[in-house]
């Protein structure tokens, strides 16, 4: 009955089965027998070598990215309806000793090649304005939408002309990943991504991101940046261990494809309701205020998204019969 956030969703069994692996005497912090198979894991994954670091959240991960790939007198230029914009307590002008966020618009809190061009027009190249050095967008976005390959690729493009780097916020990324049907590979880093925040709390993880980085030589002043930042955990293998079980039998994969099969659901029954394209888990529908207190009063949870507007997101671990009843309801609004 809870369609609130998928952050708020249990725990998959098999990651607290690997914690209870994990828990006996090991070296600490990221020394582990765990924590050291992130990298090789995830090179297999994403089949090129990569490096990786495990950090508790997406606000870490993305952040550390972030500061990893800008300086502090430089800018990032992202969506302004963007995580790292509305959701993260200025949290990336911390982590990178204060750089800037440039904004950008886009129909579905997607960027395009066009509208970041016309953002980097308006940038005199001079002292007196701040320079950009890397560009976010988020796979998939605030509001659902999902960057195919190629539109990754375009701005990836756009990224190597101008010089600047390309990190992408997948918090949601499995379920984008299973929403195009394509390979990790072929979203990132042939897209041209520089660094990815590779989510896996909303996804069956109890309090474990993976900061994977396409190009060598970013990770080591991130190691320093992470235990500076008072995330370097004493227990890390915790973390990975949480980790390489959702990796594990494509688990990670799975969980995204039932959240997104949840979310189709619901959309059906929603018809005109919808206000963005269901691509992945969040639904996003039009409900006035006694709508959507009939909904509450049936005992379904969401999250009011603005005037006459709902989110609902679905969760790896509900199920069809789960779901129905709240399609049901909702078709039955009108």
């Amino acid at each position: 009955m809870r369609f609130f956030s998928d952050n708020a969703a249990p725990v998959h069994p098999a990651v607290l089965a690997a914690m209870a692996e994990a828990d006996v005497l090991d070296t600490a912090y990221d020394g582990d027998r765990w924590s050291k198979a992130l990298d090789t894991r995830l090179s297999d994954l994403f089949e090129t070598e990569v490096e990786a670091l495990w950090v508790p959240t997406g606000t870490a991960a993305n952040c550390l990215a972030l500061a990893a790939l800008c300086p502090p007198h430089g800018a990032v230029l992202c969506h302004h309806d963007a995580h790292i914009q509305n959701d993260e307590c200025g949290a990336p002008e911390f982590y990178t000793h204060g750089a800037k966020l440039l904004l950008a618009g886009g129909e579905g809190a997607k960027l395009t090649p066009e509208t970041l061009r016309s953002l980097l027009g308006t940038i005199r190249k001079d002292v007196h304005q701040v320079q950009p050095h890397a560009i976010s967008i988020t796979n998939a976005t605030e509001y659902g939408l999902v960057y195919q390959p190629a539109e990754v690729a375009a701005i990836g493009a756009l990224a190597t002309e101008h010089g600047l780097a390309l990190h992408m916020d997948g918090a949601r990324f499995a379920n984008a990943l299973v929403s195009v049907g394509c390979s990790p590979a072929d979203m990132t880093w042939r897209a041209g991504v520089t660094a990815l925040s590779l989510g896996f709390v909303k996804n069956g993880g109890m309090g474990a991101e993976a900061l994977v980085f396409f190009k060598r030589g970013l990770v080591e002043a991130s190691r320093y940046r992470r235990k500076r930042a008072g995330l370097l955990f004493s227990k890390g293998r915790y973390l990975a261990a949480q980790i390489l079980a959702l990796l594990e039998e494509d688990r990670w994969l799975a969980n995204a494809r039932s959240a997104n099969d949840g979310a189709a659901l619901i959309a059906a029954a929603a018809g005109g309701r919808l206000v963005h394209p269901v691509e992945a888990n969040e639904v996003f529908l039009r409900v006035t205020p006694d709508e959507a207190a009939a909904l509450r009063g049936k005992g379904f949870d969401f999250y009011d998204w603005g005037p006459g507007e709902a989110r609902l997101v679905v969760s790896w671990n509900q199920r069809a019969e789960d779901i129905r009843p709240l399609a049901e309801a909702i078709a039955a609004l009108g």
